[in-house]
């Protein structure tokens, strides 16, 4: 029987609105992240979404988001990280390397980490959650290039690249006999 991972984008924080690199460190959500995180919230009720586990980031900006998604409790995991920007952290985001083929080791000549390295720890970590007997439906909140890394892992991501993955995301993956599959975004 197919499972269901929700996987979300956080909402806009201080550091988008700033155009700053973010990736392991962190900036509070904006009124607009905070908007964005309350109409997903009402999307995925709309859509009639049961969650039976709830999962965030370790990041405040998620944890943030995912409590004004839902009322549930939820675990904080590590796996769910984004990518770690190095001493690129921080920094305006014209320093960014946005080319997918590039920045798989752009990063670690700042002492961060490669593209490939979070897409493997995005894929482990939740492919562990939803092996779970009881996670039939699951809300995981990450971060955008965490969520393109593992979008990558599951299937050539540039028709959903050319549409924009924004703040508030909602990524809709099947999960049946170890696979994932994209089935919508809700945008």
């Amino acid at each position: 029987m197919e499972k269901t991972l929700v996987l979300m984008r956080h909402g806009e924080t201080l550091f988008n609105a700033l155009h700053k690199i973010q990736g392991w460190c962190d900036s509070p959500l904006t009124q607009r992240g905070i908007e964005q995180a309350k109409a997903a919230g009402k999307k995925l009720r709309e859509r009639g979404f049961r969650f039976d586990h709830a999962y965030s980031s370790t990041s405040e900006r998620c944890c943030d988001t995912l409590e004004l998604v839902c009322d549930l409790p939820y675990t904080r995991l590590k796996g769910l990280k984004e990518n770690n920007y190095g001493l690129l952290e921080g920094e305006s985001d014209f320093l960014a390397e946005n080319d997918p083929v590039r920045c798989e080791t752009y990063y670690l000549q700042f002492g961060g980490e490669s593209s490939n390295t979070t897409r493997d720890r995005m894929v482990a970590t939740l492919t562990e959650l939803m092996e779970k007997e009881d996670h039939q439906c699951v809300l995981a909140v990450s971060h955008g290039g965490a969520c393109f890394n593992f979008l990558r892992a599951i299937q050539d991501p540039s028709e959903e690249l050319k549409k924009g993955f924004g703040n508030g995301c909602l990524f809709v993956y099947g999960y049946e006999a170890g696979r994932f599959a994209l089935r919508e975004v809700i945008r």
